[in-house]
């Protein structure tokens, strides 16, 4: 089920992560979030160098500016291609993404029934922080801080 990039709600994942499914999962999504960062990247730069090569607005382009710019496009929509395949697979794997430039994403997961954020960015090593499910970012805490489960000492995502 697609989902808006950066929607809080959680009432649309079919699964919750467990922290070490969620730790098991971080080779495959640092690998996606790693291209999506380099390919925006390369897509700002390919814009960059279509509005360059483009004549004022009351200029028709020469020939050879005008198939410089198509070939560009081009690339631009096989990089909007590959970024929207790997997208895919988060939705698929019911990560949302956060924000591409720090590849920020957060895990579903519930506490003691109610739902949670995991949340991990690029250059983590492991998840460790979460916030509540209605919240963002700015209010992630370290997993240390978890409700417990009642009677087992340990945290219950």
């Amino acid at each position: 089920m697609a989902r808006i990039i950066g929607w809080p709600r959680i009432s649309y994942v079919s699964r919750f992560y467990a922290i070490d499914e969620a730790n098991a999962a971080l080779p495959e999504v640092e690998r996606i979030l790693a291209a999506l960062r380099d390919q925006r990247v390369e897509l700002i730069a390919l814009r960059d160098r279509v509005v360059a090569a483009s004549p004022p607005d009351d200029e028709t382009p020469t020939t050879g500016v005008a198939e410089q710019i198509r070939l560009l496009r081009l690339g631009m929509q096989g990089l909007i291609d590959q970024m929207q395949a790997g997208v895919a697979r988060l939705v698929e794997m019911d990560i949302t993404l956060r924000d591409i430039s720090t590849g920020l994403i957060d895990f579903p997961a519930l506490v003691s029934g109610r739902p949670i954020w995991l949340c991990w960015r690029l250059g983590e090593t492991e998840v460790a922080n979460w916030h509540p499910h209605d919240e963002g970012f700015e209010t992630r805490r370290p997993l240390s801080e978890l409700p417990m489960s009642r009677g087992s000492g340990t945290p219950a995502a």
